[in-house]
């Protein structure tokens, strides 16, 4: 039997009666729905790691081409406009050479023949890693992190890329800065997910 998953986020569930992670439950998001290819756990994580801290940059196209097979029909059904990838703080860009999403979401855009734009969104505070941070301090932390380029031309449907999803808080504040430039619906597609906090 197929493991039970948020209808919502895509996390796993306890109950086939339940249709929303106990997250969602509690949450108010402003983003719309969005789907992972793996929950963040072994060889899943260490593969993430490897892309983020250590230069892998080929685990960005393996990723990218593995959305693609698996959501290509998604991506098509939400009829996404453009991708943009969730942004790093240009301090913590320089020192790491590259944005892992935004590796993900270009190789993505060529196979998806959907156009990506760098510079829509951007972070404009140097945030604590959200790792560390429980649920309500995660939030916290991304209040007024991000935002959008006055020159972005708006357009109706936004799909984000980033590389991990663990409570929804850094995909729900660039959704919430998005949807006030205008923005009708915004997807979201991550490497990984994980299982709560």
């Amino acid at each position: 039997m197929k493991e039970p998953r948020c209808k919502r986020c895509g996390k796993p569930i306890r109950t086939q009666e339940a249709e929303f992670c106990l997250d969602c439950q509690r949450g108010r998001f402003c983003y719309d729905q969005g789907k992972s290819l793996y929950l963040h756990q072994s060889p899943v994580k260490e593969a993430v790691y490897q892309l983020k801290y250590h230069n892998k940059r080929i685990y960005g196209e393996m990723f990218a081409q593995e959305l693609y097979r698996i959501y290509k029909e998604q991506i098509k059904s939400w009829g996404v406009d453009v991708i943009l990838p969730v942004p790093l703080h240009h301090k913590r860009r320089k020192k790491r050479g590259y944005n892992q999403a935004e590796l993900i979401a270009t190789e993505l855009g060529k196979l998806t023949s959907l156009s990506v734009e760098t510079d829509a969104v951007y972070r404009v505070k140097n945030t604590n890693p959200q790792k560390v941070l429980d649920n309500r301090n995660r939030a916290k932390n991304l209040s007024h992190a991000f935002a959008v380029s006055r020159k972005w031309r708006v357009r109706p449907v936004v799909l984000l890329i980033d590389d991990i999803y663990t409570t929804g808080s850094t995909i729900n504040s660039v959704a919430k800065i998005l949807k006030k430039r205008g923005v009708q619906k915004v997807y979201f597609l991550t490497i990984s997910i994980g299982q709560g906090l």
